[in-house]
């Protein structure tokens, strides 16, 4: 009779365990759904959508993990520290130094600390993933510069980013440099996300036969110095430049290159992406630096800051954002630094807003399952 019980008592324990064990799976899968990982076209954003229950437990604290100190990031930060004052959130910061394990520490941390919400600029997108899936399923709005996972993706339209970029190039050597030149292309080519850029670059120079691409290659490093090292080579093998397009960061650290060099000619046509400051003084000095794609980071910043404190409201908020580019130049760059200086004015006046952003899904923390876990873009291929 004992030796029943006891066979009794280690078949019931069997199954206690085998159920424990298909318990902690099926919490496990339901820790961290996978999202959305088909791609799909979303719909514009319904402001007017139905609000949902707001995360618990959560801290009213936004984050901002930083790939590194550009001034493009630095400019995110500025839209976001104003927005996190606006909503009465409080602000912190941590910048990785493009070193990928060190955000996924620094990500972690925020995650173990229960902030409300996070931004980030990854390092490496593939590494982070994970504990940003951790993050999401948590209940943390989470807002992510291009590459996925997010609840929230923000992206530029990439091909015709570089398009603007490549057209005003293209009109320059046609119109003023007699159809031929030297052309650098700086690349991101190794960033999958960003690499239509310069398919669309080399689409705008392809109709101009004398326009010869003699570097097509990626810097080291996407700064100044990357930049600065690179063009010291190219300029090893091809002294006379006349076009350099690229990120405004590398750029800058081309022409500093091309000055050292003694190469610089006001005839020249440097031309980056991003907006920032340094290069729109380039341009308000009328020298070679003639156009800065504009991606306004401070105004879209200042947007995710407001996604962010909605979702800890219980709103819905866009699933994915886009920035849309325009070229500036020195008969717009009072208004787009009016604007920088403002984001919180122009996020409030939808004429003005309109004219940088376009917002599309709908997500709240209830649909959370819902997250965007492919490389969206609203360019259909």
């Amino acid at each position: 009779m004992n030796m029943k019980i006891q066979r009794l008592k280690l078949t019931t324990l069997a199954a206690l365990a085998l159920l424990l064990s298909l318990n902690q799976r099926h919490a496990s899968a339901e820790e961290e759904p996978s999202g959305i990982t088909v791609p799909r076209v979303f719909p514009m954003f319904d402001s007017n959508a139905p609000t949902c229950n707001p995360p618990p437990s959560l801290k009213k604290i936004l984050a901002f993990s930083q790939d590194n100190e550009r001034e493009f990031i630095q400019g995110i930060g500025r839209g976001l520290a104003m927005a996190a004052k606006d909503r009465g959130l409080a602000f912190s910061i941590s910048v990785a130094q493009s070193q990928g394990k060190r955000m996924i520490e620094q990500v972690e941390s925020f995650r173990s600390m229960r902030v409300g919400a996070l931004v980030v600029a990854p390092v490496d997108p593939a590494s982070l993933a994970p504990v940003l899936r951790k993050t999401i399923w948590q209940g943390t709005y989470v807002g992510a510069v291009v590459p996925p996972p997010a609840t929230s993706l923000l992206n530029a339209p990439q091909y015709l980013t570089g398009k603007t970029l490549g057209d005003a190039a293209a009109n320059y050597i046609r119109d003023k440099l007699g159809g031929k030149a030297n052309v650098v292309l700086l690349t991101h080519d190794s960033l999958q996300f960003l690499s239509p850029r310069f398919v669309a670059m080399r689409d705008s120079l392809r109709d101009i036969p004398g326009a010869a691409i003699v570097a097509d290659i990626s810097p080291t490093t996407v700064n100044k110095e990357g930049g600065f090292a690179m063009m010291q080579t190219i300029l090893l093998a091809h002294p006379e430049i006349d076009v350099v397009l690229g990120a405004d960061t590398v750029v800058l650290g081309a022409l500093d290159a091309v000055r050292a060099a003694g190469k610089v000619r006001p005839a020249q046509f440097f031309g980056g992406i991003d907006g920032e400051t340094e290069a729109v003084a380039e341009i308000k000095n009328g020298g070679p630096y003639k156009v800065s794609v504009s991606l306004a980071s401070s105004v879209f910043g200042y947007a995710m800051g407001q996604h962010a404190a909605d979702w800890l409201d219980g709103k819905s908020i866009p699933q994915a954002m886009d920035i849309l580019p325009s070229a500036l130049t020195n008969s717009n760059i009072a208004r787009y630094e009016s604007d920088l200086e403002n984001p919180g004015e122009v996020y409030r006046d939808p004429v003005r807003r309109d004219t940088y952003l376009k917002m599309y899904g709908n997500i709240c923390y209830d649909s959370r399952d819902q997250y965007v876990n492919f490389p969206w873009s609203s360019e259909r291929k």
